[in-house]
């Protein structure tokens, strides 16, 4: 009886992860998104040159955003650098921004809707070329 019940919450715990993992919120950095929202050529990683570089940042849900804009609160090496508002339709559940950079560094990227609430956050390690 103890097996079967270890057995059987072992399963839900698995279902619940990956019922997580597929329905979870997803930050991409990558060279170009295609027209269906998905990324092409991801990385973590991105070299650019002395003149600076762009990165497209893509947020893919499993829901719809329910907003007209959505903001990227950025930080650099951990410090505060920039904020980025980005529109969007209420019926859109995903949406991407073509970020420049100009320093090398490790950039933190956390999205929030318009009710404030964070949907997802990522980094990047931009250096140069």
């Amino acid at each position: 009886m103890v097996k079967k019940l270890i057995t059987v919450s072992l399963f839900a715990v698995a279902l619940m992860f990956v019922a997580q993992s597929t329905n979870s919120q997803s930050i991409y950095f990558c060279e170009g998104v295609s027209n269906d929202g998905y990324p092409i050529t991801e990385s973590s990683v991105f070299n650019i040159g002395s003149g600076g570089g762009y990165v497209y940042v893509l947020v893919r849900l499993p829901y719809e955003v329910a907003c007209n804009s959505v903001r990227f609160e950025i930080y650099k090496n951990g410090n505060y650098d920039n904020t980025i508002y980005v529109d969007t339709e209420k019926n859109w559940a995903w949406f991407y921004k073509q970020v420049t950079f100009y320093d090398s560094g490790r950039y933190s990227f956390y999205v929030y809707d318009c009710f404030d609430y964070q949907l997802t956050s990522g980094s990047v390690k931009i250096q140069w070329r």
